[in-house]
């Protein structure tokens, strides 16, 4: 049973990630677009967690660990620059 419901949060969280890829694609400013990436993060994150949890290892949640701290020092580093114009002081 357990199969079955890991099998339709990869296809949802799939379907999400195409989803935020078309509005990366097609999006009218570049905040929706950083902000399209940053749920794309979020999203990997999930499949990763997802994978780990069907093939039964924790490697995998090590490295969801790490995309999600570069997902989040990206979208800080965004906002920075938004805010200030370069990134670096």
């Amino acid at each position: 049973m357990i199969g079955y419901a890991l099998y339709f949060a990869f296809a949802c969280f799939g379907l999400a990630l195409l989803f935020c890829l078309f509005r990366v694609v097609f999006a009218p400013g570049l905040a929706d677009r950083v902000l399209a990436l940053d749920t794309m993060t979020i999203n990997m994150i999930a499949l990763l967690t997802l994978f780990g949890i069907d093939r039964g290892t924790t490697i995998y949640f090590e490295a969801s660990l790490l995309f999600a701290m570069v997902g989040f020092i990206s979208t800080v580093a965004f906002a920075k620059f938004v805010l200030r114009g370069d990134i670096i002081e």
